[in-house]
């Protein structure tokens, strides 16, 4: 006589599987428009949510932790942006640079691209976090949750950061 075994029935996901499944894409979209590099993008989420993990094991029953991660994201990706500064400062004091490699468009727009994160990451942090937040797709009521702030507040801390960031560029630009 042949035995079957039971069919297995697929694992049931955790509180905190379920949480990092629906909140991944997102916290990795922030991230991505803080640092600008998928694979740092990707580092930087998988930290948050280490991170989260400790704060908030059981994430479900928190109100909480869907705004932490979105913020949490912004921080440790200005902090990935402001350790890669660095790192490059003392590259260039070392006289140890690496050339980047590719088309003139692809380095005049990283350069860009990395002019606007060096504003950022000179920026109060409340500044820097709600522009993020806002030009990664989150609406007012998201970024007002995420910041722990009234919604009526975020159009406001919205143009002061864009005028911050405006006058931090032009700043840089200056010879």
């Amino acid at each position: 006589m042949i035995q079957h075994e039971p069919a297995k029935t697929p694992a049931t996901p955790s509180g905190f599987e379920s949480f990092f499944r629906a909140h991944y894409p997102g916290v990795v979209r922030i991230a991505y428009g803080v640092v600008g590099e998928s694979h740092a993008a990707q580092d930087v989420a998988q930290d948050v949510f280490i991170a989260a993990q400790k704060r908030f094991p059981d994430p479900c029953g928190s109100a909480h932790a869907e705004a932490w991660v979105k913020v949490a994201a912004v921080h440790a990706g200005l902090n990935a942006v402001r350790g890669s500064r660095r790192r490059e400062s003392r590259q260039l004091r070392a006289g140890t640079t690496v050339d980047p490699a590719g088309p003139e468009e692809l380095v005049l727009e990283r350069a860009s691209r990395e002019e606007v994160r060096d504003a950022l990451g000179r920026l109060p942090l409340r500044a820097s976090t709600v522009l993020v937040l806002r030009h990664s797709g989150l609406s007012y009521a998201e970024v007002s949750e995420a910041m722990g702030v009234r919604i009526g507040q975020v159009g406001t801390m919205l143009r002061r950061a864009e005028a911050a960031l405006r006058k931090e560029m032009e700043r840089a630009t200056r010879p």
